[in-house]
């Protein structure tokens, strides 16, 4: 059984959930964190624009069901609506092959309130501050 979805409803949320969804394997529910158009850059530095493409970007990554751990260092905000967050995160996961996985990045995310008070990613780059 899923855990119910949840909009975020402060900026830092949007982080908070991604773990919770992640760890759940709520593919659908990852997805809703992001604008229709957002931009989603990969590892390889990919830039992945939109909710079909960053559904993709995740399904294998969410199957894993791996543990983000967020860790917010700085919230910029401009004005009501728009924040960029800065997040040093660590994750763990079990590989395809049994053996653990530890991950680490600093991400900088844009996150923008939507008309209905809830916020989404606009830009995400996980490894951005790197």
């Amino acid at each position: 059984m899923t855990a119910a979805r949840r909009s975020a409803q402060t900026p830092e949320e949007c982080d908070h959930l991604l773990g919770e969804y992640l760890a759940s394997a709520q593919l659908d529910a990852i997805v809703d964190l992001y604008e229709s158009s957002a931009c989603f850059v990969t590892d390889t530095r990919e830039v992945l624009v939109g909710r079909d493409a960053i559904r993709a970007a995740f399904v294998d990554f969410a199957a894993a069901k791996p543990r983000l751990q967020p860790n917010i260092v700085l919230v910029a905000r401009n004005g009501d609506d728009l924040a960029v967050l800065y997040n040093n995160w660590t994750m763990k996961m079990t590989g395809p092959d049994g053996q653990p996985i530890e991950m680490q990045g600093k991400a900088i995310e844009t996150v923008r309130r939507q008309p209905d008070g809830t916020w989404r990613f606009a830009i995400d780059d996980p490894y951005g501050r790197m």
